[in-house]
């Protein structure tokens, strides 16, 4: 059984909801930060990377970059561009692009669901990371952005669903890349909160270090006060979004160098695991197989191993294969997390992205993935595994500042 609750969501103004949202905190460079806020000042970026309204190579003390989002977040508040909905509602949210549609409730869920692992995770976090979101939540007094959930639909949800989207919506926009934002508010929030009583569990697909960060500000903010009464920060504000619905993109990889090898020691060490072919394909077509840019040239690697026993799921995970059998034994790099030789690259920038940084020296080699299933994910998530970092990128991203929740 899965436990929603209605909020009051601090919101733009509709005549300034496309200008003040913005991308999820985590999925642009800094310099494109910079960028975007020179262009839009009311970008809600600037409560969310304040870092950036500082000059570049200052930098600044967190402190002084959390207290700027702060002043950011109030200024918005005191100008009217934000205001608090006047009673607890639930919220649908879809996202349209490109022959892709998914719609979704946005509420909030149970911290306590969260650690107890009824809402379950397949990253690990990096501490540094949920550092930082806990530091800003705990100076803004609010979660910025929505945890992406994925459940398996109900017959109660879709119905739900199907009639809500019928009415006149507070926000209907499209943004770059011709993703167009649509959200409904939901005052009789009854029916929902029961029908999430028949879905059995959620699960995250994208969020792990905000909702660690929450349920560490939670525990912080828990001290001295009785544990049976609970308050807005006993929660967490998430879009959660029917699994079949959902589009998974590959996450690749670049890496800085080939460990001391040579080009051609590299393709040889690659051939005892691997049918390596040339190619003009860019983007593998199934599980097993890998395409990979070198010196402007791609090639095809089509996995040879054969298992003495059945993979498990996260054995099977092409960013498995590719971490135990590419980048841990020929190049070195045991801790993908933590090594500084290689990258990430989200499928939304495309393999144009990874030709860039090879072509202008950044990296060596890029590799295009087959993308992870939400299957994938399910049965990692209920083995209570981890999957390795980075596993699946999803698009198109909910927009950050659109329902902000206070705590």
């Amino acid at each position: 059984m899965a436990v929603i609750k209605p909020f009051k969501a601090l919101r733009p103004d509709a005549s300034q909801a496309k200008q003040v949202s913005c991308v999820p905190y985590d999925v642009v460079y800094e310099s494109e930060v910079r960028k975007f806020i020179e262009e839009n000042p009311l970008s809600f970026l600037r409560v969310t990377r304040a870092e950036a309204e500082f000059a570049e190579g200052s930098d600044p003390a967190p402190d002084k970059v959390f207290a700027r989002a702060k002043a950011n977040l109030d200024d918005f508040v005191a100008r009217g561009i934000y205001s608090i909905d006047d009673q607890d509602v639930i919220y649908i949210y879809r996202l349209s692009s490109k022959g892709h549609t998914q719609t979704g409730v946005v509420a909030c869920c149970s911290l306590d669901e969260y650690e107890n692992s009824d809402i379950r995770k397949h990253e690990k976090v990096r501490p540094d990371k949920v550092e930082d979101r806990l530091r800003h939540l705990l100076a803004v007094e609010a979660q910025t952005g929505l945890i992406f959930l994925a459940c398996r639909n109900t017959v109660t949800l879709h119905k739900l669903v199907s009639g809500a989207v019928l009415d006149e919506p507070i926000y209907d926009f499209e943004c770059a890349g011709e993703i167009r934002h649509t959200v409904w508010r939901i005052k009789e929030t009854a029916p929902w909160i029961d029908a999430f009583k028949e879905v059995p569990r959620l699960y995250i697909a994208d969020g792990h270090h905000r909702a660690e960060s929450a349920l560490q500000a939670r525990d912080m903010l828990r001290q001295g006060r009785p544990q049976d009464s609970l308050a807005d920060y006993d929660y967490v504000v998430a879009g959660i979004f029917p699994a079949e619905d959902l589009r998974i993109l590959p996450y690749n990889r670049v890496v800085k160098d080939f460990a001391g090898l040579s080009e051609d020691e590299f393709l040889a060490r690659l051939a005892e695991n691997f049918i390596v072919t040339d190619t003009t394909e860019k983007k593998p077509e199934s599980h097993g197989e890998i395409c990979m840019y070198t010196k402007g040239k791609w090639r095809h690697l089509r996995f040879a191993v054969q298992y003495f026993r059945q993979p498990d799921p996260i054995e099977a995970l092409d960013v498995s294969i590719l971490q135990n059998f590419v980048l841990d034994p020929v190049l070195g790099i045991k801790d993908p997390r933590t090594d500084d030789r290689i990258g990430f690259v989200g499928g939304a920038r495309g393999t144009a992205e990874l030709e860039r940084l090879v072509d202008e020296g950044v990296a060596v080699a890029a590799f295009s993935l087959y993308p992870t299933t939400m299957d994938d994910l399910f049965a990692v998530s209920d083995m209570g595994e981890i999957m390795p970092p980075k596993s699946t990128w999803f698009e198109p991203k909910l927009k950050d500042g659109l329902l902000v929740h206070m705590i």
